[in-house]
């Protein structure tokens, strides 16, 4: 039985080649495919989300992303490459959301099951924005954002900061007196866990993780368990900081207002 929104209920996976923590990454070879495919895949087995969709950048080293992209029949929309919630805002409108889940091609471990839920927190409370992430307690790279047209509207025509146009929903969760904020929280917080690829550490645990899933259809808890019972897998990455490149960008915006 479907679950679709009447809505247009669209994923955008950002995605760019010039990691530079990790460059090339989103291509990076997992089980015989790339990154992006796994995440890709990942949000086509929802029952929440109409289309799913690629925002990448216009810059020529990210003609590989397009590439797959035509070769995988997935809609792919090319925009700035720094002011990327300029992009989201201009993707959106090319492909006529309504409603926007954002996902990122950095996180392969991703949850249907979890991004179903946070698209049905979305609706259930009339929310302009609904996350997995306002309060962390899901692990890192289990991230789920999700919003209407209006608000990231709102967001790319009055957000000024460096911070706020190189990452997409900052402008929005920080003004909870413009917008209607909701979060789902897990009933055991598991924030320390690091599941995202943004080091060759990290790379080296998922593929690890890959490589023991074999059952297509695994989520959150499969993974714990698999940690459970292989708990060296975990001191693969364990210690980096997350969210390290929105940290960046919010220092930028301290320097540049000196």
């Amino acid at each position: 039985m479907t679950l679709r929104s009447e809505k247009m209920t669209v994923a955008i996976i950002q995605a760019r080649m010039s990691s530079k923590r990790l460059p090339g990454k989103v291509m990076a070879e997992i089980n015989g495919k790339p990154m992006l495919y796994h995440v890709l895949k990942r949000a086509e087995m929802t029952e929440m989300i109409n289309m799913v969709v690629v925002a990448t950048s216009d810059h020529c080293d990210d003609d590989t992303i397009e590439a797959f992209c035509n070769d995988t029949a997935v809609g792919c929309f090319r925009g700035s490459l720094d002011d990327v919630l300029d992009r989201y805002y201009h993707a959106a409108r090319h492909f006529d959301a309504q409603v926007i889940i954002r996902l990122t091609a950095d996180c392969p471990l991703l949850d249907p099951g979890i991004i179903d839920s946070v698209i049905k927190t979305f609706f259930r409370g009339d929310y302009d924005y609904a996350s997995n992430t306002l309060v962390c307690t899901y692990p890192d790279g289990l991230d789920t954002e999700v919003f209407s047209f209006g608000a990231l509207e709102r967001a790319w025509r009055e957000a000024g900061l460096k911070s706020e146009r190189e990452h997409v929903t900052p402008y929005i969760r920080n003004h909870p007196e413009l917008f209607r904020l909701g979060n789902m929280s897990h009933t055991e917080n598991s924030s320390h866990m690091r599941w995202t690829v943004d080091e060759p550490q990290d790379l080296d645990f998922v593929r690890s993780v890959f490589e023991k899933l074999e059952n297509p259809f695994w989520g959150m808890q499969e993974i714990l368990n698999l940690l459970q019972e292989n708990p060296e897998l975990s001191s693969k990455n364990a210690g980096i900081i997350r969210n390290e490149g929105y940290l960046k960008s919010l220092s930028d915006d301290r320097i540049n207002e000196k």
